[in-house]
C-alpha cells in the first residue's frame, strides 16, 4: 500500500475520533520543497465538517497520526496544510514490496473490454506525418487501457472505396504502362500514390484548357474529362464489374504490404480490421428500426433526420432522399457490428483528427438515443495538426511529408548528432543502424506524445534528437547509463537490505516510483500518453540527481551499495516499462 493510501484511512479516523465527525474525503499534495515533509494534508477542505481554525485542526490532526500511525515520524503546520514527515522504514518496506515486481503499476485482472480504433489511412497514397500522430496516439492509447486493466481490441477501418481511389486506378490504367511495385521496385503504397498525383495533374490540366476555351471554372471543373471517366469507373464498381473490382483487388493489395511495411517499422499493430467497402452499406436497417422508436424523421422529400436542436446541435442527416447513405449512417451501422462480432466490448476509443469534433459529438448522441448502454464509454481521441517548419502539406500535390521517409531522416538525424557526440565507440556498424532506429524512432515518438493530443505541433526534428532535456533520447541515455551501472556491479545484489538510513535523493526516487500505478490510471482515464511521457522525465531527472549526489558503487557500506544498485535497477525497469506504453524502445548501451 502506498503511503497516501494508508493516511488516507488513518485521518479519517483520526478526525473521527478527535472531532466525532466522519470526513468523506481527504485532499493530498506534496510537501513544498522549502517545508520539512514528505507528503502534505490539506485542512482547509476540513472546515465544512468541522468549523475552527485550520492551524489548530492542523496539529491536533498530526499529533493524532504521529501517535497512531508508526510509519509517520514528525509533523509540521503552516496555515492550513499538515507537512507529515514519514519514516525511512516505511519507504524501505514499501521499496522491497515493489523490487521485484516485474508488472509494478499495471492491473492484471481485466475488468471489460474496449476498442481502440487509430490509423484508418485512405488506399490512394501511403502514410504521412500525420498518419504517424494518429498511429502513436492510437497504439500508447491502447497499450495504456491494457496496462490499467482493461481488454482492449486494436481497430482500423481502411477506406479502401471512393472516388479517390478510382482517380488512382484510372491514372494507373492509362499512364502506367503495367508497372508493379516489383518492376519499378517501389513500396506498392508509393506507387499508387504516384498515380494518384498524376491523375491530379492531368485533371488541371483538363480544366486550364476548358477554361482558355470560354467554359467556367466550375464547370471545366465538372466536365473535365479524367473526373468523368473516374466517376464512371466508381459506378463500374459500386455495380461489381469484373475487370474494375479485379484491379481495386490488385491496387489495394499494393498499398496493403507498403502500410504492413511502415505499420512494422513505425512499431504498432492491429488484431482486427475493417474495411469501409464492406461497412458502407451499413447502418441502413438501424435507421428503420430507428424510424418507429422516433429517434429519427422524415422530411417531405423522403430524406431522414436526426433532431439534435434540443442538445444545442442541428438536425443531422443520416439517409438521403434517394435512400442513399451517408457518412453517419455507415459510422453508426459499424460501431454496431463492432459489439456484434466482440460482444464484450463496453466502449470504444476513436482516434481522430479534430476537425472531426462535431462529427463524434453526434455519432455519439444518436447511438445514445438508440438506447445502446455502451454508447455511455465513446470516446473520440481528437487531436491537432503536425506541422513541419516548411509549412503545410497536400497529397494531390504530392507535397506530403512521407512516414518511411521521416523514420529514415531521424535515424540519420541520430547518427549525425551521434558521432557528433563521439557516443559509440566500439560498435559494430550493423550494431550503430540498430541503434541510430532505436534513437530516432525513440526522439520521434517521445516528440510526438509528450504534448496534449489537443495541441498543434510545430515537429523539428532535429530538437526532438537532443540528448539534454525533454526528449527521448535524454530518457534512454539515461537507461543505458543504467545499465552501465549494473554490469559494473559484478557482486550479489539480490539480498534484502533494511535498517539502513535513507539519503534524501533515495527518499525522493521512491516517492516517484510510488506514483507510477496512479500515473497509469490517470493516463488511461485521460486517454493521455502525456502524462506517461512526462511522469518518465521527472523520474530520470530525479535519478539523475541521485547520481549526481550519492554515490553507487564507490559506497563503503555494502547494504547501502546493495540498496542503491537495487533502486537503479528499479528505476531502470520503471523507465522501460513506462517507454512499452508508448511504442518506445531502450538501448542498453548508448
Amino acid at each position: 500500500m502506498n503511503i497516501q493510501a494508508l493516511l488516507e484511512t488513518k485521518v479519517k479516523e483520526g478526525f473521527s475520533a478527535l472531532f466525532d465527525t466522519e470526513l468523506p474525503s481527504v485532499e493530498f499534495q506534496a510537501t513544498r520543497k522549502d517545508f520539512e515533509g514528505d507528503i502534505t494534508v490539506v485542512v482547509f477542505p476540513m472546515l465544512r465538517y468541522k468549523k475552527g481554525n485550520p492551524v489548530q485542526i492542523g496539529e491536533e490532526l498530526g499529533s493524532y497520526l504521529k501517535e497512531h500511525v508508526e510509519e509517520i515520524k514528525d509533523f509540521n503546520v503552516v496555515k492550513g496544510f499538515l507537512n507529515l514527515v514519514v519514516s525511512d522504514t516505511f519507504y524501505i518496506n514499501f521499496f522491497n514490496g515493489i523490487a521485484t515486481n516485474e508488472s509494478y503499476g499495471f492491473v492484471s485482472e481485466t475488468v471489460d473490454a474496449m476498442m481502440v480504433e487509430y490509423s484508418s489511412p485512405n488506399t490512394n497514397k501511403p502514410l504521412h506525418l500525420g498518419h504517424i500522430r494518429n498511429n502513436l496516439l492510437g497504439y500508447s492509447v491502447a497499450e495504456i487501457l491494457k496496462a490499467a486493466g482493461k481488454k482492449v481490441y486494436k481497430t482500423q477501418i481502411i477506406n479502401d472505396r471512393g472516388i479517390h481511389i478510382c482517380k488512382s486506378m484510372l491514372a494507373w490504367k492509362k499512364y502506367g504502362n503495367g508497372e508493379t511495385p516489383e518492376s519499378t521496385g517501389l513500396k506498392g503504397d508509393k506507387l499508387v500514390g504516384n498515380y494518384y498525383v498524376k491523375f491530379d495533374q492531368e485533371y488541371k490540366k483538363e480544366i486550364a484548357e476548358l477554361v482558355a476555351s470560354g467554359v467556367s471554372e466550375e464547370d471545366a471543373k465538372k466536365q473535365a474529362p479524367s473526373l468523368v471517366e473516374a466517376q464512371n469507373m466508381l459506378r463500374k464498381w459500386e455495380s461489381g464489374d469484373a475487370e474494375t473490382v479485379a484491379l481495386w483487388k490488385t491496387m489495394n493489395g499494393w498499398v496493403y504490404e507498403g502500410f504492413d511495411i511502415t505499420y512494422k517499422n513505425l512499431g504498432v499493430d492491429f488484431d482486427a480490421l475493417y474495411y469501409e467497402s464492406d461497412t458502407y452499406l451499413l447502418g441502413k436497417d438501424v435507421i428503420a428500426d430507428g424510424l418507429t422508436k422516433g429517434v429519427f424523421f422524415t422530411k417531405e422529400d423522403g430524406s431522414v433526420w436526426c433532431d439534435l436542436t434540443d442538445e444545442g446541435l442541428d438536425e443531422k442527416l443520416v439517409l438521403r432522399s434517394d435512400g442513399t447513405a451517408v457518412y453517419m449512417t455507415q459510422d453508426i451501422g459499424t460501431a454496431i457490428q463492432r459489439v456484434k462480432d466482440y460482444s464484450d466490448i463496453n466502449g470504444m476509443v476513436y482516434t481522430v483528427g479534430n476537425e472531426q469534433d462535431y462529427h463524434f459529438k453526434v455519432l455519439f448522441l444518436i447511438l445514445k438515443k438508440l438506447g445502446f448502454s455502451w454508447a455511455e464509454q465513446l470516446y473520440h481521441l481528437s487531436y491537432g495538426m503536425v506541422d513541419l517548419p516548411s509549412g503545410k502539406m497536400k497529397s494531390r500535390e504530392g507535397t506530403v511529408v512521407d512516414a518511411d521517409d521521416l523514420m529514415i531522416e531521424m535515424a540519420n538525424t541520430a547518427r549525425d548528432i551521434s558521432q557528433e557526440l563521439g557516443k559509440l565507440d566500439g560498435y559494430s556498424d550493423e550494431e550503430k543502424n540498430e541503434l541510430y532506429k532505436m534513437i530516432g524512432l525513440g526522439a520521434l515518438k517521445y516528440f510526438i506524445l509528450k504534448v496534449d493530443p489537443k495541441k498543434r505541433i510545430l515537429f523539428d526534428p532535429q530538437a526532438s534528437v537532443d540528448f539534454q532535456g525533454n526528449t527521448g533520447p535524454f530518457v534512454q541515455y539515461t537507461y543505458a547509463r543504467i545499465q552501465s551501472i549494473l554490469r559494473k556491479a559484478d557482486f550479489d545484489h539480490s539480498k534484502t537490505i533494511s535498517g539502513i538510513d535513507l539519503h534524501e535523493k533515495e527518499k525522493e526516487l521512491i516517492k516517484q516510483l510510488e506514483h507510477y500505478p496512479e500515473v497509469i490510471q490517470q493516463a488511461a482515464a485521460n486517454y493521455s500518453p502525456a502524462l506517461i511521457a512526462n511522469y518518465t522525465y521527472d523520474l530520470v531527472k530525479e535519478f539523475n540527481s541521485f547520481y549526481q549526489n550519492v554515490s553507487i558503487l564507490g559506497e563503503a557500506n555494502e547494504d547501502q551499495k546493495i540498496f542503491r544498485v537495487q533502486l537503479s535497477k528499479k528505476v531502470a525497469d520503471t523507465i522501460k516499462s513506462a517507454f512499452s506504453l508508448l511504442g518506445i524502445q531502450v538501448p542498453n548501451r548508448m
